[in-house]
Order: C-alpha cells, then structure tokens, then sequence
C-alpha cells in the first residue's frame, strides 16, 4: 500500500518515518497521541481522491486533519480497537491555493488547506473580508473550520461558519468527488447536501474545496473595553446596543478577572488600561463600511449613559489602532495563557443570551462545592451566547492524581448537565469529536441520534471515516 501511496503523491506526499508523522498524530496541546502507518500528503483533489480509493481497497480507516487546532481530539488518529488496521492521516497542507475571488457575486472559491489568516490578507486586497476571526487564524485551516462548523468572535454579526460556506467539494469515503462549489444564493433543488459536512468533523469525507462568503471591508471601526459589575449588566448593556445600534455590533466578549489575569500573567504585551483588572470585563468592536458613521461617538453616547446610572463602573475607548490591538490582543491570547496557567477543564456551552448571567451563576455554585481546588475561568462570546466556563486546577494537583481520567468525566458531566437544564449545547464551536461521544449519546435527542448514524451508514459504510468521532 505505502508503494502504491508513493506512485501516487510522490517524494514531497508521502512521510512514513515515526518522528517526521509525530506532529500529525499529536494534539496541539501534547495531551493526546494517536498512531498511524503513514501521513498522506496530496496536493490536488484527484490525489484526494485517488489516495482514498487506495485506503478503501486496502481497508485502512482514513484521518482526515486541518491545521490541528481542534480542542476535542477530532484530528487524533485513534483506530476504535486493537484489531483494526491502524489508518491513514490525511493532511491537506499542500492544497493551499486560492481559487478565485469574484468580487461581484462576494465568494471566494479556495482549497482546503488555506489558512484563514491568509485569506484574510487575500479579501483585504479586494476591498472585501472574510468574515470568521479566532486565535488560531495564524494555523487553522479552512477546511478544518468547515468540518467543526468553527465560530469566533464575528459570530454575532456573521454567523458561524456553516452561515458562510455556499458551496463545498468533498471526497467519499470510496474515492468518489462530490462537486458543488457554484455558489449561488438560489438553488432549490431537494437536499442541501453540503450542511452534512459542515461540522461533520471528518466522518462523512474530506473536504477539499469550498466556496465562502465574502462581505465588504470594514473602512471604519471602534473599540472597547468596559468594566460591568456582574453578567447579568452585561446582558442589559448588550440588549441596549442591539437596540440603538445592532448593526454595528460585530463582537461582544465577556471576561472574567480570573481570566484576564492568567494572560497578564502570561502573555507578553499585554496592557490592562485599568487601575486593576476588573471582575468583568466586556471587549467590544463596532464595525461599519460607512465611513461617515460617528461609531466613537456611539460608544460615549451608550457608554456615557449607563457609567451616570450604574451600570458601567469603568470604560477605555480606544483612540487608535494600537490601542485597539491592545484590547484584542489580550482576548485571542487567552488559549495560550490557559496552556500555560495550568490544567484547564475547557467547556463549550451555549445557552440562550438571556440565560447566561442565570448559567454562570449557577455553574459557579456548583463547581465551587464540587471542585475547590480548581479556580473558574470564564470566555463568553456574550452575543450569541456561547460560554467557554473553564475550570482550571493546578499541574501539581493533577499531576498528583490517580485516576485523572474520572475527574475530567464528573467535571464535565457537571457543567454540562447545567447547561441542559437551561435548554442549552454542550458543544457550541468545539465539536465533539473523541472527547464527548459519550456525551453526544447521554444529552442528544434519541431520535436525532438515530438519524445522524444513519447518514453515517449511508455515507461510510465501513466506518473508516474518521472512526472514533462523534459516535462511540
């Protein structure tokens, strides 16, 4: 297989030496390994293509991996036992080209291997933006994005990625091309096939290609960083800027002071433009293609109301884009200052944006009688309702236990259950991936469980797709 592998992508396409595939088989985080008899490298779909037949022949459980940033352990490479043969990783590294940008229909076709940061800095020459922010868009890949449904902080004006994908190109478990990369905003003709890969994390096909949505650069934006007493104001305040300026509104953060000071104490460059970090914070970023609009100026106006009334104890407006590049550079450190802080129990919830003061209120409570010894960060992308609730105990603490394994599943069944009792997800933008089948199985509804593995059945029989993923 390997010679047939090597006819087929060549010298550049094919690594099999253990130390060169062990970055592929890894998480981001060190925290998880897998194993894998060799790393595929193709540079164009037919290679896709053509090496997926080769897997199907020989029986070998395809891994399908973007730029490996996943927090669940979807990219791992885990064979679901013992007696299975143990895969092939697919990487799409090299596809990296930019199709086209049709600046008049705002798509941008690209290949799956594209980092967001660089089709960033493609729309930006177009006068257009792709619409989807986050820390690792220095890594992240789209096709990777694509296969979590990914979101970020732009959720609240743009949607996640599943609202910015209008057409996709997969290849089958069998080798077969699925092609539909036209675009267009009106096509009513049955199944919309592509939303059964956008968050299928893998276990359905590769995606290879895809057709994004572009909107018109942002010529004029303002930011904020503004200190509130509880979530509870922060939901009010929020209410009040979708009434007097919804449109606006590109990104509404919530922080707590137990987060920010893991990346002041961590993360270099970091500026709190307050006497002392407050309990918490908001980070918001109004953004218009109007340049005439005063946005500054809708941030005193707000912002002035509610210090006079309470609601608002301190507020920064940033006066340049330095200032600006502060306040956000503390936001998308926060992944890295929690690697380092210590053992963080990250969850990825949502609930209704009304219901996230009642949530975090209660999630506290609870873990704080539960875990004492485990400090509660907290990440609300607040206007969509998305809470990263993070519990983080110390790497001597976890180190010293003897069945750590355990405690992630009560931590984790704690805060979910939590999260259901208020109608909530206890995977917002994370997935599933190894780490919560079981979860996906205790929380979903029975029936909706059924039917997501009968489209498994129908799209890869044989279960070599990413096994391992979503379903136990």
């Amino acid at each position: 297989m390997i010679d047939r592998l090597h006819q087929i992508l060549g010298d550049k396409g094919l690594i099999t030496d253990p130390q060169e595939m062990r970055p592929f088989l890894t998480d981001w985080r060190d925290r998880r390994q897998g194993n894998a008899v060799c790393v595929a490298l193709p540079a164009s779909v037919k290679e896709v293509s053509l090496t997926m037949k080769v897997a199907a022949e020989e029986g070998q459980p395809v891994f399908p991996l973007g730029g490996n940033t996943g927090l669940c352990y979807g990219a791992v490479p885990e064979s679901p036992s013992p007696k299975d043969k143990p895969g092939i990783v697919i990487s799409l590294q090299r596809m990296k080209q930019i199709r086209e940008i049709d600046v008049a229909a705002n798509i941008a076709t690209v290949d799956a291997g594209v980092i967001l940061a660089e089709l960033h800095e493609k729309a930006k020459t177009h006068k257009r933006q792709f619409p989807l922010y986050l820390g690792s868009e220095g890594s992240a890949q789209i096709g990777g994005l694509i296969s979590t449904n990914a979101g970020g902080t732009g959720v609240v004006k743009y949607g996640p990625m599943r609202d910015l994908v209008c057409g996709i190109e997969v290849v089958l478990a069998d080798g077969r091309i699925l092609s539909d990369l036209e675009g267009l905003k009106k096509n009513n003709t049955g199944y919309d096939l592509k939303h059964l890969f956008i968050g299928a994390e893998g276990t359905l096909g590769i995606v290879t290609g895809a057709a994004l949505r572009l909107h018109p650069e942002n010529t004029n934006d303002a930011h904020a960083w503004v200190s509130v007493d509880s979530p509870e104001s922060a939901v009010r305040l929020f209410t009040e800027f979708q009434e007097k300026c919804g449109a606006y509104v590109e990104a509404f953060e919530l922080l707590s002071g137990t987060e920010i000071d893991a990346v002041v104490r961590h993360i270099d460059r970091v500026h709190v433009p307050f006497d002392t970090v407050p309990e918490w914070s908001l980070m918001i970023e109004l953004t218009s293609n109007d340049s005439s609009v005063d946005l500054n100026g809708v941030f005193e106006e707000i912002l002035g109301e509610n210090l006079e009334n309470g609601s608002v104890l301190d507020a920064f407006i940033a006066t340049n884009s330095q200032q600006a590049e502060q306040i956000w550079h503390v936001r998308h450190s926060v992944t890295e200052a929690n690697k380092l802080e210590g053992m963080g129990m990250v969850h990825d919830v949502a609930v209704r944006v009304s219901k996230v003061p009642a949530f975090i209120a209660k999630a506290k409570e609870v873990t704080a009688e539960k875990f004492p010894m485990a400090t509660p960060l907290l990440v609300n992308h607040l206007g969509d309702g998305n809470v990263h609730y993070i519990l983080m105990f110390p790497h001597d603490y976890w180190k010293s236990l003897s069945d750590p394994d355990a405690v992630t599943h009560d931590v984790q069944t704690c805060v979910h259950d939590i999260a259901a009792s208020f109608g909530g997800t206890f995977s917002a933008e994370h997935g599933v991936g190894r780490k919560l089948t079981d979860e996906l199985k205790r929380l979903a509804d029975p029936l909706r469980y059924e039917l997501m593995k009968s489209v498994k059945q129908t799209f890869d029989p044989e279960n070599r797709m990413n096994p391992g993923v979503l379903f136990e």
